[in-house]
């Protein structure tokens, strides 16, 4: 019967599942699959395992039960293995690779930050007052001014620079926050946000690291959303 891959994590690892089946219509109780020093936290499965609420929420309650007993390496949800054998011997093959990244994962959690644009007029009121070029444009259009070429000059004017000024806001938050990081890994940003980054944050960093977060939603002012999310399992750094 073919199964449901959800973590890898040492030997020792606690693995305390009490209450938890696995993904699917009909769930099967989760186990481990052991080779060596390393173990595979899996669930029978007879079907083809898509992504709905219930399941995936499911995933996410694994992974964060067995990430508080020590380190683990989360797969992605929908990874799956043929069978038994075949997960011992993706264990015994990459078994170094592994251990190093579970040691390198001890007490470390993922944070994910995501910054965006939520409020674009204060930004293009700061642009009109900063930017010579761009208010006189601005005047000229507001006047009256039939050059049909008045309006697409400031829109590009205007879009070079929030680009500029977006892309020099996500550089300072980046380098502020990178002290509190063992790891971070930039995620190319997508709808309104124009940062999208996950940090590896040991635990003893935890509270500066949240400390650090209201000091910057504070000094980035209006317009501009700042959102956190952990500690999450670290799939960014596996």
């Amino acid at each position: 019967m073919a199964l449901y891959v959800y973590s890898i994590a040492a030997k020792g690892h606690p693995q305390r599942l009490d209450g938890l089946n696995g993904v699917g219509t009909r769930p099967a109780p989760l186990r481990s699959v052991t080779a060596g020093a390393l173990s595979a936290v899996v669930s029978d499965i007879s079907e083809e395992i898509r992504p709905k609420r219930r399941d995936l929420l499911l995933h996410q309650e694994v992974q964060e039960r067995l990430m508080a007993d020590g380190p683990i390496l989360p797969l992605q949800f929908g990874y799956i293995a043929s069978d038994d054998d075949a997960i011992q011997d993706v264990l015994e093959t990459n078994a170094d690779k592994y251990l190093d990244a579970l040691q390198r994962l001890e007490d470390c959690a993922e944070y994910h930050v995501r910054v965006s644009q939520e409020d674009e007029e204060p930004l293009l009121q700061q642009i009109l007052q900063d930017s010579p070029q761009a208010a006189d444009l601005n005047e000229r259009i507001r006047s009256g001014d039939p050059d049909p070429q008045l309006p697409l000059a400031l829109g590009e004017l205007v879009a070079r620079e929030v680009e500029a000024r977006q892309e020099s806001l996500a550089a300072g938050l980046v380098q502020a926050l990178l002290p509190f990081a063992r790891e971070h890994v930039a995620h190319p940003p997508t709808g309104n946000d124009f940062l999208n980054l996950s940090l590896l944050v040991p635990e003893k960093q935890k509270e500066d690291l949240l400390t650090a977060q209201a000091n910057l939603g504070r000094e980035i002012g209006g317009g501009v959303g700042l959102r956190f999310a952990g500690p999450l399992p670290p799939y960014s750094f596996v």
